[in-house]
């Protein structure tokens, strides 16, 4: 389907960081991968991307040295993935300001991903619907549909299967991030990870909907969990201790995201997060507040 109107040539997105609220994992599933239960948050922490209109080929253009070779970025991969299925013959090349760390448990990839599924469909008048996009991008990762959307939502499957909850009120976070780097294809398929045997009725367990009641009702400190946790811990201890850190410093609750490193502490206040934040002198930290999308059009 082909879209009327002015054509654009260049367009600019935001792709926002997530943590997760909850992360169980369950049993593996018949194509390798492994059913989840989280409760996705977007964070105002940001990675800015601007795409131009260009005859035919991609080229990328990135601030992180680690993201520098095209065909491994995500946001490439999504503007490849995404001109083959369209049979496309339009090109694109795409500036990738960095801020979200990388390969951190925040989804920095994923959410690029999303914000250029959404900007080619714009750029290159495609014509695809939210759902086909979000189909699209689990090509890519587990994380891209929910990228695509943002804001507080229940997943399950691989992540893909989306319900969204009431907004958090704005709520404050100290983000952690240590140099770590750690693999989430290696936790998954850890023999320490402990999974779930809790079978699921109307697709979710009942400790899921439990999670999901006590975070509508305002208890997020008392939702946090992570099944992850205890492999990574193991393998870099000094994460443990660094939430400790968070929670010793007035945090409410303190939780790894997704595979890690990155950790959060929920703070009363954006005044509160930055005192605490000041205390972590050893590692690099973010201030940062919930937001209620994961990508947003900037231009």
């Amino acid at each position: 389907m082909q879209v009327s109107g002015a054509v654009p040539t260049t367009i600019a997105f935001r792709s926002y960081a997530k943590i997760n609220l909850y992360l169980q994992v369950l049993g593996r599933r018949d194509d390798g991968y492994h059913n989840i239960e989280t409760i996705y948050q977007t964070v105002d922490l940001s990675d800015e991307l601007r795409f131009s209109l260009k005859p035919r080929d991609l080229s990328l253009e990135c601030t992180s040295p680690a993201l520098a070779d095209s065909e491994e970025n995500l946001a490439w991969k999504a503007a490849a993935l995404l001109k083959e299925r369209c049979d496309c013959d339009k090109g694109v090349h795409i500036e990738l300001h960095k801020r979200i760390p990388v390969a951190a448990g925040m989804a920095g990839g994923s959410g690029d991903a999303a914000a250029t599924l959404a900007a080619l469909n714009h750029l290159w008048r495609l014509g695809l619907s939210d759902l086909e996009l979000r189909e699209i991008g689990l090509e890519l990762g587990s994380d891209v549909p929910y990228c695509t959307v943002g804001g507080t939502i229940a997943a399950t499957g691989r992540g893909e299967n989306l319900t969204p909850l009431e907004p958090l009120p704005e709520t404050a976070f100290v983000l952690v991030h240590p140099p770590a780097q750690v693999s989430a294809g290696r936790v998954y398929n850890h023999p320490l990870l402990v999974k779930s045997d809790e079978e699921p009725l109307d697709d979710m367990t009942a400790s899921f909907k439990l999670a999901i009641g006590m975070l509508q009702e305002g208890a997020i400190a008392d939702v946090l969990y992570n099944a992850m946790e205890g492999v990574v811990f193991a393998e870099h201890p000094e994460l443990a201790v660094l939430k400790q850190k968070l929670l010793d410093a007035g945090c409410s609750g303190a939780l790894m995201s997704g595979s890690g490193s990155t950790l959060f502490g929920i703070c009363r206040d954006r005044g509160h997060a930055q005192e605490v934040a000041s205390g972590f002198t050893e590692v690099d930290t973010s201030v940062v507040a919930s937001v209620a999308r994961g990508i947003q059009r900037l231009s």
